[in-house]
Formats: structure tokens, C-alpha cells, sequence
């Protein structure tokens, strides 16, 4: 009797993840039904500690990308994104990083490995702001690209590949 329990138990939970991962995937991904909501501005700071405002991008097509230097997967798309952005940024495309850590060891990286798009700082203000896009495991990496208009259009939890940032672009900018 406790075997068959722990069977129907489980399965009452598999069932739940699969109704629950199939509304949140939903949700998330480009083509959903439900409404596109339009990514809330923030403020933070970049590596001169000047703020700076996601509004100020307003018009472009923003990639917003959560990494750490701890994140092996962050460092590994960082450099396809690198290249998207020096590939597609004369037409609109504007990669933004996030650091969900302190600036030291932020800066440490760049100096190794730099980037040709702006990186904020976020510290504990990021791991919320990820949150509040739609992060809800907290993982990194995690991205959000976010339309002309505001809208967010896909989100991205671990990786995003370049096949896949490409695909998400390729009707983006063919509306322009």
C-alpha cells in the first residue's frame, strides 16, 4: 500500500510540473497568446558608476543578459554576443549585460575578455530585476529581448545560443 501511494504520488506531481511547465513556457515564449508585456525601466549603474536607464534604449531591440564571472554558460555566450551585436548593431540591436555580482570582479574579466556593448552592474538589484522579467528559478544566464516598443518579446533561461538569438532578430528586424 505505501509503494502504490508513492506511485500515484508521484505521478499527481509529474502531473503538476507538466500543467505547470507548459503555462510558464507559454508564457514565455515568442508567439505566446497571452498579452506581451512591456519590460518595466530600471536604473543601474554601469562600470563608472554612472546610471544608466533601459528607456535610454527605447527603439532599439534590446538583449538584456544576466551573467555572472562565476557562470561558466554566461562566459561561454558572451562571445556570440559579441558578435551579434557588432554584426547587427548599425541596424538597432542593442545588447545590454547585467552582472548579478560586484564590480571587481566584473572588471577583473573585461580587462581579459572585453565586450562592445554596455555591462551594469546589478549586485542583489539585478537577482530582483531578473526576477521581476520573468526569472522565476533565479538562474543564470537569463535574457530577455525586449522590441522597439518596449515589449518582451523572448526570454531565456541558461543559454542563448546564436541560432537561437538569430531566429528571435530575424522577424524583429525585418519589420524595422
Amino acid at each position: 500500500m505505501t509503494r502504490k501511494f508513492a506511485m500515484v504520488s508521484v505521478g499527481i506531481l509529474i502531473g503538476l510540473l507538466a500543467l505547470g511547465g507548459g503555462w510558464y513556457f507559454r508564457s514565455v515564449q515568442p508567439g505566446a497568446e497571452a498579452e506581451v508585456p512591456l519590460a518595466a525601466d530600471f536604473t543601474l549603474p554601469d562600470l563608472d558608476d554612472k546610471p544608466q536607464a533601459l528607456s535610454q534604449w527605447r527603439g532599439d531591440i534590446v538583449i538584456v543578459n544576466f551573467w555572472a564571472t562565476w557562470c561558466p554558460p554566461c562566459l561561454k555566450e558572451m562571445p556570440e554576443f559579441v558578435k551579434i551585436q557588432q554584426e547587427f548593431g548599425g541596424r538597432g540591436v542593442r545588447f545590454v549585460g547585467v552582472a548579478i555580482e560586484d564590480k571587481a570582479p566584473v572588471l577583473e574579466y573585461l580587462q581579459r575578455r572585453p565586450v562592445n556593448y554596455p555591462i551594469l552592474i546589478g549586485g542583489d538589484n539585478g537577482i530582483a530585476l531578473a526576477h521581476q522579467l520573468g526569472n522565476v528559478i533565479n538562474t543564470v544566464p537569463f535574457t530577455v529581448i525586449i522590441d522597439r516598443q518596449g515589449r518582451i518579446v523572448h526570454r531565456q533561461l541558461g543559454e542563448l545560443t546564436r541560432t537561437q538569438a538569430l531566429e528571435v532578430l530575424e522577424g524583429m528586424l525585418s519589420k524595422k
